[in-house]
């Protein structure tokens, strides 16, 4: 698979998987659409990954991977347990489809105080293409906010627990995503233009979220990503 940069406009061949230094990854929203396929991308790259799952059992064994009931995003003793060792920490919450949500904000409010403690210092989130800055009268963002406005203020509020913490972060903010399969080839950009037709597959977005923890190159920044 090969991604293009396009602030340096070059495509880059995937890392060959035995240069690439095996992580200790903690996988928050692991259950979720894109959080599994953190999990599987990260699991086929060769890193350990600890998956958090609110129902026990949510995925069948295999090699490198940890999964850890947390029901409530604000357990706090029991995310300080699994980040024990960790390298980094995936956040692929998205918070409920319809009504108030506060899960992202929520967790994050837990998780920064908790990496710290744990002296875990990357932290890669998943936000949406309209959050702060990047909301702008597009037709993209005035139709998601429309569509799921909840849903964006929850995201806002996390980045703002994020980008204040003293963590490499980075908040990746993709557009529409869907549940086609991977392309082989992405773009991504700090000021990748966004159209209301524009999205990027899951399969995509994860792969970019383990590589920025593997050779992180968006460090305090907010990068965005379209096929």
């Amino acid at each position: 698979m090969r991604h293009l940069d396009s602030e340096r406009g070059e495509r880059h061949p995937e890392p060959m998987r035995q240069t690439v230094a095996h992580k200790r990854v903690v996988v928050l929203g692991a259950t979720g659409a894109t959080g599994r396929l953190v999990v599987s991308t990260a699991l086929r790259h060769g890193h350990h990954v600890t998956a958090l799952a609110c129902r026990p059992g949510s995925f069948a064994p295999a090699p490198g991977l940890r999964e850890v009931e947390w029901r409530d995003v604000r357990d706090a003793a029991t995310l300080s347990t699994a980040l024990t060792g960790a390298d980094a920490v995936i956040s692929a919450l998205g918070g409920a489809a319809r009504g108030p949500t506060s899960v992202c904000t929520d967790a994050m409010a837990v998780a920064v105080p908790a990496m710290r403690s744990a002296g875990t210092a990357r932290l890669v989130v998943v936000s949406a293409h309209g959050v702060a800055e990047s909301r702008d009268r597009s037709p993209f963002s005035l139709a998601v906010w429309a569509a799921v406005g909840e849903r964006m203020r929850d995201k806002e509020a996390m980045e703002s627990r994020v980008t204040s913490a003293p963590l490499r972060w980075t908040v990746v903010r993709p557009p529409r995503l869907t549940d086609a399969s991977a392309t082989g080839t992405y773009r991504t950009a700090v000021d990748l233009p966004v159209h209301l037709w524009t999205s990027v597959p899951r399969a995509d977005l994860a792969d970019f979220l383990v590589r920025e923890v593997e050779d992180p190159h968006h460090v305090h920044a907010f990068p965005r990503i379209a096929r």
